[in-house]
């Protein structure tokens, strides 16, 4: 198997128009020949917003692009056809497909329902009001337009914990809805922030409702029926979703499947002991973004020299359970003007790039932005529009060709220095290996005892930032080098 690369195949303001399936066509040769080994896809089904949608205000699950629903037939990147020729020339290319998962929630219904509701302290959902109020509420879902294709299965309030709109009386909040169905108070075994973090947006999915998981694990089968290069899953918004049900799920989906699928969950959280419980509610059975070394790399790149460089993985998952991690720089939620805004100045992220792609620990997961570039405008926080930038990291490919061509064997770390540490691969038999050195202040410089199986060789910079070649010693003893600000990979001549 080579090293497993993932990328995320788009960002949160990637233009309109139906253009991404047709540009994964475009592109899956590429990326095949540069090394990226599965492509994480955006939500690929009709969301509230139709045509506009970026995928995680979920109408539709049944709804590939297929039917004239929310205005639109196709979803904001192509239609259902073009999404499955997609999916074929990834897997033509032997690239792996994951499709990503958003069962939090429900947005759009076809119809109000009269319900039974108490208002919540939003600030603290565990304080429920006792007074029931009678009101009105966008919960019951019958895809008129798909007219029971593929699923007869109806939405209504039974399948919902909770709303944040009602009408009659018009009030925006967070409403608990009443619901023998289901029980009282939220689902447990999800994340504490704000006492109870079951409810996050839209109608709240209530997977109590033995009828919603089941429909939930048969759309699991449906989809990997539709789409068969399927190799694995990105699950949405995970802390808000009880462990109980993607463990389920989960072992539902890999019994169903002939081969072993590949699975990672988003549970940002920048605690760790927190990713660890959650691993632990699910018995190990999908990994977790490292939310922690993200954030790690953010306060890196904006620190510059001030930050030690050698505590770059403390409290990360990567260091505590690299066999559950996949490493990030950024994505679609830390990007510029989005939710959990935490974006790695551009100056970093080569050297982030490097510590996710040349170290033995994790899976890496690539930003399209990072890899092809992006610009967009939005209205910030402050009510101000900006025009953002995102540049092409210019390392970004030569980084990814050199974790399949030198990111093998042995890992030892030199990270003895605040501003300089370095890392070494020791190769195998059949694959070579590599010197990683990376400073964020001045020059950065180390000394380094690599063995006398690496005595008199020659090694060059392969991101070519420094024109000179070292030689190692009879001993396997090498001074090597990068430049300020910056990250050199050596590798034999």
């Amino acid at each position: 198997m080579r090293n497993p690369t993932l990328l995320q195949f788009f960002h949160w303001y990637y233009p309109d128009g139906g253009k991404l399936w047709p540009e994964v066509v475009d592109k899956a040769p590429s990326l095949a020949e540069m090394g990226v080994t599965a492509v994480w896809l955006p939500p690929a089904y009709k969301g509230e917003s139709g045509g506009y949608s970026v995928g995680y205000d979920t109408y539709d699950l049944f709804d590939l692009g297929e039917f004239e629903q929310k205005g639109s037939r196709a979803t904001k990147y192509g239609d259902k056809e073009q999404l499955l020729a997609a999916t074929e020339a990834l897997k033509s290319h032997g690239i792996g497909v994951i499709l990503d998962v958003v069962l939090n929630h429900k947005m759009g219904a076809d119809e109000k329902e009269r319900v039974q509701i108490n208002r919540v302290n939003p600030d603290n959902r565990e304080e429920i009001d006792d007074e029931v109020i009678e009101a009105e509420a966008w919960t019951r879902f019958t895809f008129p337009v798909r007219e029971g294709k593929y699923s007869k299965f109806v939405w209504d309030y039974k399948c919902f914990s909770g709303v944040d709109h009602i009408e009659n009386p018009d009030e925006n909040g967070v409403f608990k809805i009443v619901n023998d169905y289901t029980g009282e108070g939220w689902n447990e075994q999800v994340d504490d922030e704000l006492g109870n973090f079951d409810y996050l947006m839209g109608a709240n999915i209530d997977f109590r409702n033995h009828a919603v998981t089941e429909e939930l694990k048969y759309w699991a089968r449906w989809v990997m029926e539709q789409i068969p290069a399927t190799t694995g899953f990105r699950l949405d918004a995970v802390k808000h979703i009880p462990a109980w049900f993607y463990k389920e799920w989960i072992e539902h989906v890999q019994e169903v499947n002939d081969e072993p699928l590949f699975i990672v969950a988003e549970y940002w959280s920048h605690e760790l002991d927190k990713l660890q419980q959650y691993i632990d509610q699910v018995d190990g059975k999908t990994m977790l973004f490292d939310a922690p070394l993200q954030m790690n790399f953010h306060h890196a790149s904006q620190q510059g020299s001030d930050y030690d460089l050698s505590q770059i993985f403390t409290d990360t998952l990567v260091a505590a359970d690299p066999w559950h991690a996949v490493t990030i720089v950024a994505n679609h939620d830390t990007q510029p003007l989005q939710a959990l805004e935490a974006p790695v100045d551009p100056w970093f992220k080569p050297l982030a790039y490097a510590l996710i792609l040349l170290r033995e620990n994790g899976v890496p997961a690539l930003f399209y932005p990072d890899l092809y570039g992006a610009s967009y405008q939005d209205e910030g926080g402050d009510g101000e529009q900006y025009d953002i930038e995102m540049p092409v990291v210019a390392e970004l490919e030569a980084l990814i060709r050199a974790r399949q061509l030198y990111a093998h064997g042995v890992q030892t770390e030199w990270f003895d220095h605040a501003n300089c540490v370095a890392f070494a691969r020791s190769g195998t038999e059949e694959l070579p290996g590599c010197v990683v050195i990376m400073s964020n202040g001045d020059e950065g410089e180390k000394v380094l005892e690599l063995g006398e199986n690496f005595a008199g060789k020659r090694w060059f910079d392969y991101l070519g930032h420094r024109e000179e070649q070292v030689e190692s010693d009879e001993n396997g003893v090498a001074t090597f080098r990068c430049n300020p600000g910056s990250v050199s990979v050596w590798v034999l001549e």
